[in-house]
């Protein structure tokens, strides 16, 4: 029992540090900068980080099993520029160009799932040379920007619900609709049981007769979906597709989901933490841009030492973890045993919740 309430609380810290440091960082830009406590301004961290937002919950559940999806960055933008060119050049309606690619992202999400599983690729590998491909594919597409302005499908995106004092754009609500239903999947469907006892040991998840081969794929054409979903979302918020969009970006989703209490190793993990990484780096621009005389670049120092910090956190839990499950191994038996990793676990020891 002492276990179990122990890897509860552990589970909580990261989450806790994350909501902790959002507070932190509010309470230093209300003290420091008039107009800081507008309600406004913390509906527009969703509103210009809409499309981070959606392709960091799709990177959550790659990570919740142990991967990594670096492809995300291209696809998105090769998303943008395939929608600009099929609306405006090749005169395909809208309506029928964003479900084509959106489809095409989940096509190629599931093929690199695929690779990675059948073929038994690192996931490092595999999606790096998904960010190759469709960055080259996108160059191919135009090296200049197609301006989406006078398209009226997109211009629905802006398009503003006023609630009292703050107003939201449809993008915001697309936004929070992906939050809602990955969240709902991760808790409460079995699938997304499966991946966190798949993150939590392959091996104990196979054994027990779950699918891994169906979780691992799900979850990169999920991420697929939500690469080419936020890619739209850009075109949407800044009604143009430009070839050099998303560079970097994976590394902006990877980031905030660490920031959000997800483990880089796989099985713990929250779509609720995401939502409050992609919160710490949209505050985190707010106060530079507040500031007015510091350096976009002053973000990126601040997300690598909260990135490095949040990785340190996880390994001295993780230490500390391995740490109790001896003590209390030792004290059970009156001699020291070692778990045997092999060995098929319950669902709740695999990290199913």
């Amino acid at each position: 029992m002492r276990l179990s309430v122990n890897a509860n609380v552990k589970r909580y810290i990261p989450i806790v540090a994350t909501l902790s440091l959002i507070v932190a960082l509010y309470f230093i830009g209300v003290a420091n900068y008039s107009g800081f406590s507008n309600p406004q301004l913390l509906v527009n961290l969703f509103i210009s980080n809409a499309g981070l937002l959606i392709v960091a919950v799709g990177m959550t559940f790659v990570i919740l099993t142990g991967g990594i999806d670096l492809s995300v960055g291209s696809l998105m933008a090769f998303s943008t520029m395939a929608v600009g060119w099929m609306t405006i050049e090749a005169g395909i309606p809208a309506q029928i160009a964003v479900p084509a690619v959106i489809v095409l992202g989940g096509l190629n999400g599931a093929l690199t799932g695929a690779v990675i599983h059948y073929f038994n690729v690192q996931p490092f590998i595999a999606t790096l040379a998904g960010l190759f491909l469709y960055r080259g594919l996108t160059f191919q597409i135009s090296t200049h920007d197609i301006s989406l302005r006078d398209v009226e499908f997109f211009q629905w995106g802006m398009e503003r619900v006023d609630l009292g004092s703050v107003s939201i754009p449809n993008i915001t609500f697309l936004a929070f609709g992906f939050v809602l239903i990955a969240f709902c999947f991760g808790h409460y469907t079995r699938l997304g049981r499966t991946v966190y006892a798949v993150g939590g040991n392959e091996n104990s998840a196979a054994l027990m007769g779950l699918p891994v081969a169906r979780s691992k794929i799900s979850v990169y054409a999920f991420s697929g979906i939500c690469a080419s979903t936020g890619g739209v979302v850009t075109a949407f918020y800044i009604k143009s597709a430009n070839p050099l969009q998303g560079v970097g970006f994976e590394l902006d989703a990877i980031a905030a989901v660490v920031i959000g209490g997800t483990l880089l190793t796989g099985g713990y993990g929250f779509v609720l933490g995401t939502m409050a990484g992609v919160s710490v780096l949209g505050l985190i621009d707010t106060i530079i841009a507040f500031q007015g005389n510091l350096s976009s670049w002053w973000a990126r120092i601040a997300i690598g030492a909260l990135l490095l910090a949040f990785i340190l956190l996880q390994r001295f839990l993780s230490k500390l973890g391995t740490g109790s499950s001896t003590s209390v191994l030792t004290t059970r038996g009156g001699d020291e045993e070692e778990p045997d990793s092999e060995e098929p676990r319950s669902m709740d020891s695999a990290g199913v919740r």
